[in-house]
């Protein structure tokens, strides 16, 4: 199967590369494109995943849709033949996979969102009986479900890994006011997401969201809830007490665990059956989600 690993659009400006979406300037609006690399433990495996980014931006679209009511985001149009003729000449590349977006300043961190009880914040529940600060019930199981969702940010690291970090400190980053504002939506969008995806028969453990300012207007950017930013687990097989059955790239993870992967560059080359495990995960997650056949483009 083929996977796209990076672009080169002869004529159009690259504004950012990415650990998975390479994004180019047209005029005053960017061309964001969701590539098949993925990432683990914040570094880019040489592997890509085929059907990924396709995945990645069809999911999105839904979520931005499901909750534009609640938060505002980024997006101007996922329909190439809308696209300027600049870009739309490489609908060949950019078909199902890219979006049309406007041109926001990302805030300097990372919102993650947390319902249940699992990955960076079950070891450090478990070492400290807290998350980011946040004091949780004695007791707790990995994979419980929190009694409410916690908003616990994180440092946006360019190089190494990201940092988990208390309101206090992202009020440091970015002030109080924008930090209450940017925590509804986070918590708001996440519920919203939560119940619509439970419907469907996925729980939605955790998830990270991005956001940005366009006059001063917060609005969402980059993805929103796919199995890149998010833990999706089948809700028919949850079982509270270990880890879970996963639709997102936990299941890279694992491996990468299991091989004992020190978590420094360079990332190791994974095998076929890992890399089509992922991929199918990822459509499925896409279809239980959506209720859509997932297109191949």
């Amino acid at each position: 199967m083929d996977v796209l690993l990076k672009t080169d659009l002869k004529g159009l400006k690259l504004f950012r590369r990415g650990k998975v979406r390479d994004t180019y300037e047209v005029g005053d609006r960017l061309l964001m494109i969701a590539t098949d690399r993925i990432s683990a433990f914040d570094v880019v495996l040489p592997n890509g995943i085929p059907h990924k980014g396709a995945v990645l931006t069809q999911l999105s679209l839904f979520w931005f849709d499901c909750t534009k009511d609640i938060m505002p985001n980024h997006v101007i149009t996922a329909d190439v033949s809308r696209f300027p003729p600049e870009a739309a000449k490489f609908s060949s590349i950019l078909r199902g996979r890219s979006m049309l977006i406007k041109k926001a300043k990302p805030l300097p961190a990372e919102f993650i969102v947390r319902g249940y009880l699992s990955g960076s914040g079950w070891r450090e529940y478990k070492e400290k009986g807290s998350i980011c600060g946040i004091r949780l019930p004695k007791g707790m199981r990995e994979s419980d479900r929190l009694p409410e969702p916690i908003f616990t940010p994180s440092t946006k690291a360019k190089a190494g890994h990201d940092l988990n970090i208390s309101e206090k400190e992202l009020a440091e980053l970015i002030g109080e006011d924008r930090t209450e504002e940017v925590k509804e939506a986070s918590v708001g969008v996440y519920k919203r997401a939560s119940e619509e995806a439970r419907k469907r028969g996925i729980i939605i453990a955790d998830t990270k969201f991005e956001f940005g300012l366009l006059d001063d207007e917060l609005i969402v950017v980059d993805e929103m809830l796919t199995p890149d930013s998010s833990r999706f687990w089948p809700a028919d097989s949850y079982s509270p007490g270990g880890s879970q059955k996963s639709f997102d790239k936990q299941y890279v993870r694992d491996y990468l665990e299991s091989i004992k992967w020190n978590k420094q560059p360079p990332a190791p080359k994974l095998p076929q059956d890992v890399v089509e495990g992922t991929s199918r995960r990822y459509i499925e997650a896409y279809e239980i989600i959506t209720g859509k056949k997932f297109e191949v483009v």
